[in-house]
């Protein structure tokens, strides 16, 4: 999980401004360190780095970690009198464009937004993403919907899901799809439809190459025996996830019984994946609402006839809907939570 927001500077009236941009956004200031030291050691782990000074020395000092607009943390540069706040990296996905907002206000400057579909006042689908709490499976997509947007053409969006207000004026919705709304994998999708998109005049774009949007909407339920490590739990997660065709991307949360609160292999996985994890006693399991797969083993040993199952669902607060998956003493299943989506690609 990446941490706030990392400032430096190179005179003292850009420190004095980066000093005032930290204590209001909640940031660190660059104190001793050199600054490629300092730009490798926060470039992985920061949401955003900001330079107070010339855009040239931004660029040449993220140049070497850049890796791709999905993982980039936001990168801006703002000049030492506030006036210009320009986004320089990640303006959607990672938020760029929306700190400078924040910048300019603070500095009583202006945010210097170059994206496209910002500056044309259009839907930005990775924009959309984010708001909507989505992750983005191949963000090298992004640039072929944006572009069919920009030329004035209309996009279509395959959502299962039910979008509120009003429907921007470039998207449809339908099965042929440019975005493609789901938490089952590519491969899992390989069975639906379709026919191909034609009218795409730069990349012709299939369904099954269409952009894919993952709504993180998934609970996962964990159960395992006694002293499981890590390694047997990811080897097993990632078997499960193939076989059952689903996005690990679309995992937001994980739950289990409290027997296995001090499990240390359970705890350093769902760690590693970023998840926070839930443990319910064996009363409250039982009081999971729904269908279940009953083990007598599994009652006898923890006081309940299922944990996964029954901790997906009352963690997610939804509806079951991959049940009992076991494999090397790991038993996995996902319940699925209702959202809200709207068509608005405001994150604030």
């Amino acid at each position: 999980m990446r941490e706030g927001i990392a400032l430096t500077a190179f005179t003292a009236q850009g420190r004095a401004l980066a000093h005032r941009l930290a204590e209001h956004l909640g940031g660190t200031v660059r104190v001793d360190e050199s600054l490629a030291d300092w730009t490798a050691a926060q470039f992985g782990k920061r949401e955003a780095l900001v330079f107070v000074g010339a855009a040239g020395i931004a660029v040449r000092s993220i140049s070497p970690h850049i890796q791709s607009k999905a993982v980039d943390p936001a990168v801006l540069c703002v000049d030492e009198t506030g006036r210009w706040v320009i986004p320089i990296l990640s303006g959607h996905l990672g938020g760029a464009n929306a700190l400078a907002q924040r910048i300019a206000a603070l500095t009583g400057g202006e945010a210097v937004i170059t994206t496209g579909t910002d500056i044309n006042g259009l839907f930005a689908v990775d924009l959309w993403a984010k708001a909507q709490n989505m992750a983005v499976l191949q963000p090298e997509r992004i640039k072929h919907v944006s572009a069919k947007i920009l030329r004035g053409e209309a996009i279509t969006v395959d959502c299962p899901y039910p979008v509120a207000g009003t429907t921007p004026e470039h998207i449809r919705l339908g099965r042929d799809a440019d975005v493609n709304v789901s938490y089952r994998s590519r491969e899992a999708l390989k069975h639906c439809h379709c026919e191909p998109v034609t009218d795409v005049t730069d990349v012709a774009i299939r369904p099954l190459e269409a952009l894919q949007l993952v709504p993180r909407v998934l609970t996962l339920g964990i159960g395992c025996k006694r002293g499981t490590d890590a390694e047997t739990l990811e080897a097993a997660f990632q078997q499960f996830c193939i076989e059952r065709g689903i996005c690990l991307e679309a995992i937001s949360g994980s739950a289990s019984i409290n027997l296995k609160q001090d499990e240390a292999g359970l705890l350093t996985f769902c760690k590693g994946h970023g998840w926070p994890l839930r443990f319910y006693s064996a009363e409250a399991l039982r009081g999971a609402s729904g269908g279940f797969t009953a083990s007598a083993f599994v009652e006898a040993t923890t006081g309940v006839d299922n944990v996964c199952e029954r901790a997906a669902v009352l963690a997610s607060g939804g509806r079951l809907i991959e049940k009992k998956y076991a494999r090397g003493g790991v038993t996995f299943a996902l319940a699925e939570h209702h959202v809200n989506y709207n068509w608005s690609c405001d994150n604030g």
